[in-house]
């Protein structure tokens, strides 16, 4: 296996597809190579026919520290078009997990920093470990937040807190994460995985279409009113009112036993 497959690994068994970046001698920090081989990976998990949940982590003791910065050269010559790589790798990258079609749980094993932190937040589910962090290290080197976490965060922790995280670059602890709601769950670093594969193993399971039409209806509330969001739901129950997971549910539930959900 090549550098270039090696630096994100991929694997998609029983519905479940799972991507690992993949460079923890460099708290895998994201290449341009990266970016090629999660695009690649993308291509394969959008054609899977029995996809059910997607799950995102790190390899080694840090989630994803962000941009390598050692492919920007700040010593060249001439200005760095940063909006480029933002416009070309970064925000179709951010824009594709934003519309998978099943539940993406991230699992932040650790530091999760600038890009690295959007990422992470991109998750429906999001479960980090005691000893994890989130860091908007953009501040730092003086950028500003991007991968669209100028408009996420806000929006999942209020105003002062994000203005907070941004303007300081502060390091926030997976607890106070959780405790802000900023993610799903704090977990033990002792169990962490077994608390990662059990939401995923739930997710699997779990009646697709309906879950994510319930992720897509929440969405869409913050651009919609009242009124809106009630034609929403309306129109949402009316589709998943003829599919098999809705008759299955309610037959499993009228007969006492566990449902066998099939995505369909």
């Amino acid at each position: 296996m090549s550098d270039s497959q090696t630096c994100v690994l991929f694997a998609l068994e029983d519905g479940v597809a799972r991507i690992v970046l993949n460079r923890p001698d460099q708290l895998n920090a994201i290449t341009v190579g990266m970016h090629q081989r999660l695009s690649d990976i993308l291509d394969e998990i959008e054609a899977s026919a029995d996809l059910r949940v997607v799950l995102l982590t790190g390899a080694g003791r840090g989630f994803c520290a962000g941009q390598d910065l050692g492919e920007r050269p700040v010593e060249q010559e001439g200005p760095l078009d940063l909006g480029e790589s933002i416009e070309l790798r970064y925000n179709p990258l951010i824009r594709r997990l934003a519309r998978l079609p099943v539940p993406l749980v991230c699992a932040v094993n650790g530091v999760a920093a600038g890009a690295g932190a959007a990422l992470a937040l991109m998750g429906d589910m999001v479960i980090a470990a005691q000893s994890a962090s989130f860091i908007l290290s953009f501040a730092k080197i003086g950028l500003m937040p991007d991968c669209g976490i100028s408009w996420l965060l806000p929006r999942l922790i209020g105003q002062p807190r994000a203005l907070g995280m941004a303007m300081t670059g502060e390091r926030i602890s997976a607890a106070r994460a959780q405790e802000w709601g900023l993610i799903w769950q704090c977990a033990p670093d002792d169990d962490f995985i077994e608390h990662v594969e059990a939401l995923v193993s739930l997710l699997a399971a779990a009646p697709t279409q309906g879950i994510m039409a319930a992720r897509n209806a929440i969405r869409q509330s913050w651009s919609r009113d009242f009124d809106a969001q009630l034609d929403i739901e309306r129109d949402g129950q009316r589709r998943l009112g003829h599919t098999h997971d809705y008759r299955e549910g309610v037959s499993a539930f009228r007969q006492k036993r566990r449902p066998q959900f099939r995505g369909l």
